[in-house]
Formats: C-alpha cells, sequence, structure tokens
C-alpha cells in the first residue's frame, strides 16, 4: 500500500498505475471511494492504464484510505489503497 503526504489545504491529484497488473488487459471503467469523513474526492479520470483522483481537505494527523476499484475489458475486478496522511506543509 501507498502512503501520500498532503497538506489540509491542498488540491493534490494521485495516481494508481495497474499497467504491471493489467498486462494487455485494459481499465473500462474506475471509481474512487473514501469512507472515512473529512477528505473530498472532487474528480478522477482513467486512461486504459491509469486511474487519477483528485482530492480536497483532510484533518491534519489523520490518516485516509482512498479505495481504487476497476474493472477490466476482460472482466477482471480490482482494488488499489493509497494512504493520504494529512501534515500540515
Amino acid at each position: 500500500m501507498t502512503t501520500f503526504r498532503k497538506d489540509p489545504e491542498a488540491v493534490l491529484d494521485y495516481h494508481v498505475d495497474w499497467s504491471d497488473w493489467l498486462g494487455v488487459d485494459t481499465i473500462v471503467t474506475s471509481s474512487w471511494s473514501c469512507d472515512d469523513d473529512g477528505i473530498t474526492i472532487d474528480s478522477d479520470s482513467t486512461t486504459t492504464t491509469v486511474a487519477t483522483v483528485w482530492l480536497s481537505g483532510g484533518t491534519v494527523d489523520e490518516m485516509y484510505e482512498v479505495v481504487n476499484h476497476i474493472i477490466t475489458a476482460a472482466g477482471r475486478e480490482e482494488d488499489k489503497t493509497i494512504n493520504i496522511r494529512i501534515r500540515e506543509n
């Protein structure tokens, strides 16, 4: 699991590169979720191999687990979680 550091005032993009896992398969749909209050999923985008999420907010000293769920052209489904640690810059 990958951990990123984020200032609570920052609005930043985070990526999950699925290319190694996909092989010749491609991403058809991608969704992002976070069960914790305090951080906001502003928007997301997807290429055939990379899922991107834009996040804002967060509470200082909190850690948020943000989950990317994909479905591939071959019908495979998988999740990857990234951790977002909130720290003042």
